[in-house]
């Protein structure tokens, strides 16, 4: 007996259209099914931001819809903000921002990602917590190595000096920091005092200390006078002090100044108040990243010896803007530099000074400063604009060594000068028939260096001074051992970025 032929039509979506297929027996569907396997093509994540510190179970789609194989993986940017299970469940840890990013299994390799602000995490504190002025004057007599101690937000009003005598170790550090996701930042208020050498707002004589979070307004002399050595000073502000913002000197060593600002600094002598400064009988290896130093009356940074010789600082990532003019916009009767690279009494001191991708804008005198510097000097990436001289380096008590490269000048009302014992300027905006002008640039708007940081305290990202995708200052510089993109350096403190 003949078999009976089955016929089956199947009405079937392939790729983004329907298809009709006949077929004659059961064998032909499965290889039908498994020949057709849709793949992913775009694959999307949907949930929301957290807000009250629980889970949140994120969810997939994919396009096309109906993708045969829609198993995935799941990844987090950032465990310590939150982590994510293979079910796709987002589990927070601490209040912040995390990307979560979703790959497909289906041998197509497409990937998703979406970003999720985490808060209401309620933080779990191991260390002293304080919350009025006695509390911090007690907690800071009595902290040991490996303490940490939180300072509620608010302003906290002192008379007299705050003593960091005690020390630290290196792998057991003592960390005075503002309290975990406050909405309100601590200030300390010293504006009580009056001016003398003698009222500083912190001490800090002793080793391996990490402060961070800190607002410091108003002492009668420095904000902040750092003479022991390997401490950490991060996202702290220095202002209106009667002296230099934050001074390194004393022999203070290896200490890390980071994304720190210092402003409207200003003494009645009209001479001393700088925005930051290694200097006088400062030790060596003293590092400052990512800071900015605004119209202090004297220098954004002061590097001027006595006492000792042949230290080295270290400069990265930092801006020094309008300094020598006051805050209602005056000029004062300061120096007005913005890095001040060093110079002593007898003009015969030792400040090797290195300033990797910084920025001079505006200041009243010299963008970078030589003033009778003996030392070794290095520039490199830099961005000096609209100062009285961007360069200054004069062939009068020279400085042993001058390299200046990948950077640009410009606007300035009187002649740069590049003099040393031995130089080395190559591949800079004013070299090689390079004419640096406006049309580099996307903004020339020195206010939006003032621009808020990012959340983490890092500088914040700005069009000022950053080039145009027709600049011919793009892949113009040569490799010095910093970063860049393309196919060489570019030339100035920021990378061109699409």
């Amino acid at each position: 007996m003949k078999s009976l032929e089955l016929v089956l039509l199947l009405v079937l979506f392939v790729g983004n259209a329907f298809t009709t297929v006949r077929c004659s027996n059961t064998d032909d569907i499965d290889g039908l099914i498994s020949e057709d396997n849709i793949i992913a093509e775009t694959i999307l994540i949907y949930g929301d931001d957290i807000t009250n510190g629980t889970n949140n179970q994120l969810v997939v789609g994919f396009v096309p819809n109906n993708t045969t194989n829609q198993m995935v993986s799941w990844s987090s940017s950032d465990t310590q903000v939150a982590t994510i299970t293979e079910n796709g469940v987002l589990q927070p840890v601490t209040n912040g921002t995390v990307t979560v990013t979703v790959t497909a299994q289906d041998g197509s390799n497409v990937s998703g990602s979406k970003t999720f602000s985490i808060s209401g995490v309620t933080q779990t504190i191991n260390g002293t917590v304080v919350s009025n002025s006695q509390e911090i004057i007690d907690a800071i007599a009595n902290a040991t190595a490996g303490e940490e101690i939180f300072v509620r937000g608010g302003t906290y009003a002192f008379v007299s000096t705050l003593e960091m005598n005690a020390s630290g170790t290196s792998g057991s550090l003592i960390k005075f920091q503002a309290f975990p996701d406050d909405t309100e930042r601590p200030r300390f208020d010293f504006s009580a005092m009056g001016e003398d050498s003698s009222n500083r707002g912190i001490d800090l004589n002793g080793d391996f200390w990490h402060i961070k979070g800190i607002d410091v307004f108003g002492a009668g002399d420095n904000g902040m006078h750092i003479a022991g050595n390997n401490n950490t000073v991060e996202f702290s502000t220095f202002s209106e002090n009667a002296d230099t913002g934050l001074q390194i000197d004393s022999g203070g060593s290896n200490n890390f100044i980071l994304n720190c600002d210092s402003f409207f600094n200003a003494d009645s002598t009209l001479e001393n108040a700088d925005g930051f400064a290694c200097k006088l009988d400062a030790g060596s290896g003293n590092r400052f990243k990512g800071c900015r130093a605004w119209q202090n009356l004297d220098d954004g940074w002061d590097g001027y010896l006595r006492n000792t010789t042949n230290i080295t600082t270290t400069h990265e990532d930092c801006w020094a803007i309008r300094n020598g003019v006051l805050r209602d916009g005056s000029v004062g009767a300061g120096d007005g530099n913005g890095f001040k690279t060093g110079g002593s009494d007898n003009k015969d001191l030792i400040h090797n000074a290195i300033y990797n991708n910084c920025v001079a804008v505006g200041n009243t005198e010299d963008g970078f400063d030589h003033n009778s510097n003996r030392g070794d000097v290095v520039i490199y990436n830099g961005s000096s604009y609209d100062n009285k001289r961007n360069y200054s380096f004069s062939n009068t008590n020279p400085a042993a060594s001058l390299i200046v490269k990948n950077s640009l000048s410009f606007d300035g009302s009187e002649s740069d000068s590049f003099n040393a014992t031995q130089t080395d300027i190559t591949n800079n905006g004013f070299q090689d028939g390079r004419v640096t002008n406006s049309s580099d640039f996307r903004s020339l708007n020195v206010s939006l260096m003032l621009s808020a940081r990012q959340a983490n305290g890092d500088l914040p990202v700005v069009d000022f001074l950053r080039l145009t995708s027709s600049s011919d200052l793009i892949d113009a510089g040569v490799d010095v051992g910093l970063p860049f993109n393309g196919t060489a350096p570019d030339i100035g403190a920021f990378e061109f970025e699409q």
